[in-house]
């Protein structure tokens, strides 16, 4: 087959690529604008503050775009040679039908692997701003940080707290390993338990310069005798380091995805939310090959662009459909986490493979 006739098809959809991605960009765009620009004018946002929201988003918009022009283009690059019987020409002079296919997976890997550096670090990082921006001008400090299902098992004791607040102390800084300058922290549902001894109480506070926890008013279970309440605070020694909760997964590099992941402060979910978010940093990438894929086989099939357009709108709906879903059955546990970010990649990958398959026979 002649070098030219792969680089003419090439050609025309690259063309329609550059469309779909400056369509993509603008519609999600659009939206983001339309749900924020409402609330930066009602909390009279400054234009650095404005300026800041906007180039924070810009790396997850510009992510999305990368890979939902994909089938655009394909489909309706496609379909405009279909109508002009372009590629009944080129199939007639024996160009085999997946030799149009195969050299479009090359330029849609370099998107991929452009998607896979965004993903790693630049969008994370925008989110996190975004967030801390939005704070500002809506005049909101941070949410407080806290840990659920807190638990430390030192040699001959135990201490248990269902909820840990951190408490920023005034005019502090943030300290090393304290969360957000906290050094205290409000206590739920503690338990302690020492030499055989359990103290239970609603709240307490952790002091962590002191290295002591304060129970209020807790209640006394000893072996052998009734349960008793301390109508003062009780104060423990307890020399664990108070530890910010992990960071939300979308927000993080992922050298800090690892790093969190081969430590041990991670609840079951947040594991789960923590493999799932580094696995679908290097599945997603591989989905512009998986659409290319697809949408190229399946452009073959379609004869006309009518038909090409309903196949663009086919594709980013199931795309979505399975892409939302995934998250919440990994976060769930009803999914493992791994299979669960591969899995839209790899639905397309099977579909391509099939609809070639089928192509040339």
């Amino acid at each position: 087959m002649p070098s030219t006739l792969p680089r003419y098809v090439l050609t025309e959809v690259l063309k329609m690529y550059a469309a779909g991605l400056a369509l993509m960009f603008a519609l999600q765009l659009a939206d983001t604008l339309s749900s924020t620009v409402g609330q930066a004018f009602a909390y009279d946002a400054s234009f650095s503050e404005a300026t800041a929201a906007f180039f924070a988003i810009l790396p997850t918009i510009l992510n999305r775009s990368l890979v939902l022009a994909v089938p655009f283009a394909i489909l309706l690059g496609l379909s405009r040679l279909q109508h002009d019987s372009e590629v009944k020409a080129l199939l007639a002079a024996g160009v085999r039908p997946l030799g149009l296919v195969w050299p479009l997976l090359l330029p849609f890997s370099i998107v991929g692997l452009l998607a896979f550096w965004n993903a790693a670090s630049v969008a994370p990082a925008g989110l996190d701003r975004w967030d801390r921006t939005w704070y500002g001008i809506i005049g909101l400090s941070a949410p407080i940080p806290t840990r659920t299902n807190y638990t430390y098992a030192p040699p001959g004791a135990l201490y248990y707290a269902g909820q840990v607040t951190g408490q920023p102390a005034q005019g502090t800084q943030p300290a090393q390993g304290t969360q957000s300058g906290a050094r205290t922290a409000q206590l739920a549902g503690v338990m302690v338990q020492r030499e055989g001894t359990i103290y239970t109480a609603n709240s307490g506070v952790w002091d962590a310069g002191a290295r002591t926890w304060t129970l209020d008013a807790p209640w006394v279970t000893t072996p052998g005798q009734p349960p008793r309440q301390e109508l003062r605070p009780l104060t423990f020694a307890q020399t664990d380091t108070l530890q910010p909760p992990p960071p939300e997964a979308k927000k993080v590099s992922n050298a800090l995805l690892r790093r969190e992941l081969a430590g041990t402060a991670l609840t079951p979910q947040q594991r789960r939310e923590y493999v799932y978010t580094l696995a679908s940093r290097y599945a997603d990438p591989f989905t512009p090959v998986a659409f290319a894929l697809a949408a190229g086989a399946l452009g073959l099939i379609l004869r006309h662009r009518a038909a090409a357009m309903a196949g663009v709108i086919v594709f980013l709906a199931s795309f979505y459909a399975v892409w939302f879903t995934m998250p919440k059955l990994a976060s769930a546990g009803a999914v493992d986490p791994t299979l669960a970010a591969w899995i839209p990649s790899l639905l397309f990958a099977g579909l391509g493979l099939a609809l070639a398959w089928r192509v040339n026979r």
